[in-house]
């Protein structure tokens, strides 16, 4: 009995310290989409802007830069608890391999850095540098914010596909963390994950303009900020499908228990079809709608082509197959809806040189925002909760790793609560800032013509 006690003690552990992880980075991961899409987009509005000579693009440029700094701020809060609970939750995983994935952590700190330090010279010269090299000023923030978003995906990476060292009785030895960093996976997670972000920044602040519009307000400030952000994401979405593609061809080729994950699949065979919705009973996928051969052909372009299923897997190898396939359907799903929203304003663009004029394409893009953001929570649900139950795939599993130390219940709870005063704090001063009207003006607003002259 005292067995099975302590058995459910280390369980419920295990599970607080999977939910703690899962919330603070699925907290931190909308703020930093935010951080590395925004300042783009900021940069678009302030260029056209003293290329027009248009008020309102200086003024959606001043606001979303005011709107940038609070959320670096939050984003540096998040990012902080999220370094502490990898030591923290997991030390069996950064005390062994912290020499291997050390490197891509230690160049995020820098380009952390970076970034704090122009985004506060961003801020600070609105109104005392010239034009150029203020907006020059603000290239860093976006190099820097994609910089962060890369070296810490490439650490995820490596644990998706450990390479750059070997083991030699039972220790680390020849480390390369440069061939760590650069594994297999960097190329198409990195390039996945910094579309995302993009995409995520752009619906998101396009979706607050799009209710504004939905109100009533139709005047020319509201509508470029609709524009300007919506514009990117639109651009982006079709690139971000196709990358996905290369995504799941990776998987295909070397996490193949993701990919039956994903799709469903128990039986190892040819000829594989798709499944499009549907749940998992039994061990067998149950309701969905099949398109034959889809998935062969989707993951080798052979529609004869061999799928392994989890057959082939020991059950406990084997990852929570409803979990990881329906967060797959959803982020497909929202993905090509996203998609199609994109098309509809580049038709009604193309034809009359101006947006949508059905009030049901502003319903729909208001919600383009937490649409992205569910598409991009579940796909990392898929990345993360695909490659259990290994922390390091197919090297060491996620229950060696987490803190043998009683009480992680506890901590789960205490962040919980910091996040919930986080979120209302965050939600708080972005409405405060959010109550200046479309007259407010940047300080000091500059006469566009003097500025060309500079």
């Amino acid at each position: 009995m005292d067995t099975q006690i302590l058995a459910a003690v280390v369980e419920a552990d295990l599970g607080a310290a999977r939910a703690q992880m899962a919330l603070s980075l699925g907290w931190h991961i909308i703020v930093a989409c935010l951080g590395v899409g925004m300042p783009a987009i900021t940069l678009i509005a302030e260029w056209r802007g003293h290329r027009t000579g248009s008020p309102e693009y200086q003024r959606l440029a001043w606001r979303w830069a005011k709107a940038m700094g609070v959320l670096f701020a939050v984003g540096a809060v998040s990012g902080t608890i999220l370094s502490f609970e990898m030591g923290l939750l997991w030390p069996g995983l950064m005390g062994i391999y912290g020499e291997v994935i050390g490197l891509p952590f230690a160049m995020e700190g820098i380009a952390f850095f970076i970034e704090a330090i122009f985004l506060g010279i961003y801020l600070y010269t609105w109104d005392r540098l010239p034009p150029v090299p203020h907006m020059l000023s603000g290239v860093p923030v976006v190099v820097a914010g994609v910089a962060s978003a890369f070296f810490v995906v490439t650490a995820n990476a490596w644990m998706q596909q450990p390479v750059g060292f070997d083991v030699s009785n039972d220790r680390i030895v020849a480390v390369d963390p440069w061939a760590a960093m650069f594994n297999p996976a960097t190329p198409p997670q990195t390039v996945h994950m910094i579309l995302a972000a993009f995409m995520v920044a752009g619906f998101l602040m396009a979706s607050v303009y799009a209710v504004a519009l939905l109100r009533g307000r139709n005047d020319r400030y509201h509508r470029l900020g609709f524009l300007i952000p919506f514009t990117v994401a639109a651009v982006i979405t079709p690139i971000q499908i196709g990358v996905g593609d290369w995504a799941a061809h990776f998987v295909a080729e070397n996490q193949p228990a993701k990919l039956a994950a994903m799709e469903g699949v128990f039986d190892t065979g040819r000829g594989v079809p798709l499944h499009l919705g549907g749940v998992v009973v039994d061990d067998e996928m149950r309701y969905s709608l099949n398109i034959p051969n889809g998935l062969s052909l989707l993951a080798h372009w052979d529609p004869n082509a061999e799928i392994t299923g989890l057959e082939e897997f020991p059950e406990e190898d084997r990852p929570p197959v409803n979990v990881v396939h329906w967060s797959f359907q959803l982020m497909v799903g929202i993905g090509f809806a996203l998609l199609g929203l994109a098309v509809w304003q580049a038709v009604a663009w193309w034809r009359f040189r101006t947006l949508p004029r059905s009030p049901w394409f502003l319903r729909a893009a208001a919600l383009s925002g937490v649409a992205s953001v569910l598409a991009l929570e579940s796909g990392w649900v898929v990345t993360e909760v695909g490659r259990q139950p290994w922390i390091v795939y197919g090297v060491l599993r996620t229950s060696e790793a987490v803190n043998p130390a009683p009480g992680l219940v506890y901590g789960f709870v205490v962040v919980s609560v910091v996040y919930v005063v986080l979120t209302v704090a965050t939600v708080y001063v972005m409405r405060r800032l959010a109550r200046d009207g479309p007259e407010s003006v940047a300080p000091q607003e500059r006469d566009v013509t003097d500025h060309r002259a500079t």
